[in-house]
């Protein structure tokens, strides 16, 4: 049995629809489903569970479930960046999966996690996924969702280079800003490209931040946006690599501007562009990054060849093939 915690959500409902096309086995999701409509990520999978986070260990210690478990994808957190709860994120987004890991490792389970690229802060200290003690305790990152997947990476740091027992694989993966179909749920948390194409497609102006630093022109901010297929293929060639263990980033290896993502949402739509440029909420300027690029050489010394998708082809299909379509869901 496969469990994907965090399955109803973006990344994890993607993640679960390919395995299930694969034939991959049984998969048991571990989710709040709320009420944004979260559950219409699953709405087309074959389930074997689905288990409230609360619920969790209690599960994973019944006869019947211990001995079935091979593998679990932990991608559920607190993934917002403006919340300032910073216990219920530390409970959510450290102790759980501290805990989660220590019995990965008891029960010799594989273990795969999200961490993020809010790890790196402003990206002063660059972005290379340095998974070592020393090489993790440079970054400073400027949120507490930040802080806290940080945290967990180098907790698993510290097990990794000690004698500690651990997982039969480990692997973590920080993720960029990824977009694609089944966030809709995410709220203010959504993508860009999500939150601008239904203006687009009225016929509206897309609305971004100005910029509010000299060095970068209004637009020109960049963030490594990856398409959420490539994720997921990062994650299953993972799968299909058990003797890979490591923290590596998950992104294209490219920064764009939010104006070039604009603007391939635009031709996707088939629309004329046109831009205006919003202040930025004062709250969100001292912790905003302008810049992120995720160094790939890590991932691809591992093995992993594949390419990733161009900009304006993800923007493309996700546009055409969900956002404007009747079902949008994966």
């Amino acid at each position: 049995m496969i469990v994907v915690t965090g399955g109803a959500g973006f990344i994890g409902s993607n993640l679960i629809a390919e395995l299930e096309a694969r034939g991959a086995g049984e998969f048991a999701v571990v989710d709040w489903l709320g009420s944004e409509g979260k559950w219409k990520n699953l709405a087309k999978r074959e389930l074997a569970a689905v288990i409230s986070p609360d619920d969790l260990f209690a599960w994973l210690a019944e006869p019947a479930v211990r001995e079935r478990v091979d593998t679990v994808f932990h991608l559920g957190a607190i993934s917002s960046t403006t919340e300032t709860d910073a216990d219920l994120i530390a409970r959510t987004n450290i102790a759980l999966p501290q805990r989660l890991w220590a019995l990965a490792a008891e029960r010799g389970w594989r273990f795969i996690y999200a961490s993020s690229a809010a790890t790196y802060g402003d990206g002063a200290q660059g972005f290379d996924d340095d998974g070592s003690v020393a090489g993790l305790a440079r970054l400073r990152p400027l949120n507490p969702y930040g802080w806290s997947k940080h945290a967990f990476d180098r907790y698993v740091a510290r097990q990794a280079a000690s004698n500690a027992k651990r997982p039969r694989q480990w692997a973590g993966l920080k993720f960029f800003n990824v977009y694609g179909p089944n966030e809709y749920h995410k709220g203010p948390m959504r993508s860009v490209v999500h939150q601008i194409q239904p203006r687009i497609a009225a016929g509206e102006a897309a609305r971004l931040f100005k910029s509010h630093r000299p060095d970068y022109p209004d637009g020109g901010q960049k963030r490594d946006f990856i398409w959420v297929g490539d994720c997921v293929d990062v994650m299953l060639w993972l799968y299909d690599h058990p003797h890979v263990n490591g923290l590596f980033n998950c992104g294209t290896g490219q920064a764009r501007s939010f104006e070039d993502l604009a603007l391939a949402v635009f031709a996707a739509s088939g629309k004329p562009s046109k831009i205006v440029y919003i202040d930025m909420p004062a709250e969100l300027r001292p912790r905003y990054q302008y810049f992120t690029e995720a160094r790939m050489q890590r991932l691809r010394a591992a093995g992993y060849a594949r390419p990733f998708t161009p900009l304006e082809e993800g923007v493309g299909r996700y546009v055409r093939d969900y956002l404007a379509a009747d079902d949008p869901y994966v």
